[in-house]
């Protein structure tokens, strides 16, 4: 059995739309955060230390040998000719929109080259940033806008220090789906201070908001950042391996089927994770996904309550 029997892949989504699979090649650029440069604060987020989340991108390489090494090492596993340029590490936005142009069309302009994937934050997605991406999807590439969310609770995030609002989610992400630029919300499981609850309803406020895409995270704690020492001194307790699976299914069964999952695990090299020690085994938790929702008997969207309307594109 495999994950996509049970949940919307973003993988299988990529692949009717396009008639063969595609992959994403993950790319840093060398931006920074204005809540890591002084504009909103020094240090990022509790919890962030960028490598753990594309450990694969190395900005001391030029975008062009990124993605070469990256179509190398994809060739040896795959057959695949069709890529998407993700713009991962960091606010890929953050910079002038004339220089994100230029970043971009460069990425775009490599062989093999279908679309464009941005990571960004909420509050630094300008008019005139949608009006670019716009234009990329009038071309006719395949783009897509990843909001880093992480938590609907306003005191979570300033818990966490991620220097944003809900409000401005909702308004960026309301924005984009204005224009038809397809969205897709990160959300983390595991926030300190944060249960069950917390979850479900984070999940309910982006639905009701509007997305097409969703990539689910657990916490996990690395090197070099606040939440490290945090755990250090018993502050904060990772979640188990089984609890984030079950709560990921729950997720999964409450999310309409129309939703791509891109993500419902992430994972963080040895080298520099701290806790907890699951967040090394990625397809240990896939399949341990797979495994809760055939046992229940449940797929995608099976207790899902936000009307399909609300999850179409604002005319």
């Amino acid at each position: 059995m495999h994950l996509s029997d049970r949940v919307h892949t973003y993988g299988q989504d990529l692949l009717r739309r396009h008639g063969e699979r595609v992959h994403k090649i993950a790319l840093d650029a060398g931006f920074t955060c204005p809540n890591r440069d002084g504009t909103k604060g020094i240090g990022g987020c509790s919890f962030c230390n960028n490598v753990s989340f594309s450990p694969a991108a190395d900005t001391r390489q030029a975008l062009a040998s990124q993605i070469a090494t990256a179509k190398r090492a994809i060739s040896r596993r795959t057959r695949a000719t069709k890529f998407i340029a993700y713009f991962q590490a960091y606010t890929n936005t953050y910079a002038k929109t004339e220089q994100l142009e230029a970043l971009y069309r460069q990425a775009l302009l490599e062989p093999g080259m279908v679309g464009l994937a941005v990571g960004t934050r909420p509050d630094c997605v300008s008019e005139d940033v949608l009006d670019l991406l716009e234009r990329f999807r009038q071309e006719g590439y395949d783009v897509s806008l990843e909001l880093g969310l992480q938590s609907a609770f306003d005191e979570t995030l300033e818990r966490v220090n991620r220097g944003h609002t809900l409000e401005e989610y909702r308004q960026t992400a309301l924005a984009a789906r204005r224009r038809g630029i397809p969205l897709c919300a990160h959300l983390i499981v595991g926030l300190p201070g944060e249960g069950e609850r917390h979850y479900h309803a984070t999940l309910d406020t982006v639905l009701d908001i509007g997305v097409d895409g969703l990539k689910l995270h657990p916490l996990h704690v690395v090197k070099h950042t606040l939440l490290a020492n945090q755990w250090r001194r018993g502050e904060y307790q990772p979640l188990s391996k089984e609890a984030y699976i079950r709560i990921a299914a729950d997720l999964i069964e409450r999310t309409p089927p129309q939703v791509a999952f891109h993500r419902v695990t992430a994972t963080a090299s040895k080298d520099i994770l701290l806790a907890p020690a699951w967040c090394s085994e990625k397809w240990n938790v896939l399949n341990g996904i797979e495994q809760e929702l055939r046992r229940r008997g449940h797929r995608q969207g099976q207790f899902a309550t936000v009307e399909r309307e609300k999850l179409k594109h604002v005319a």
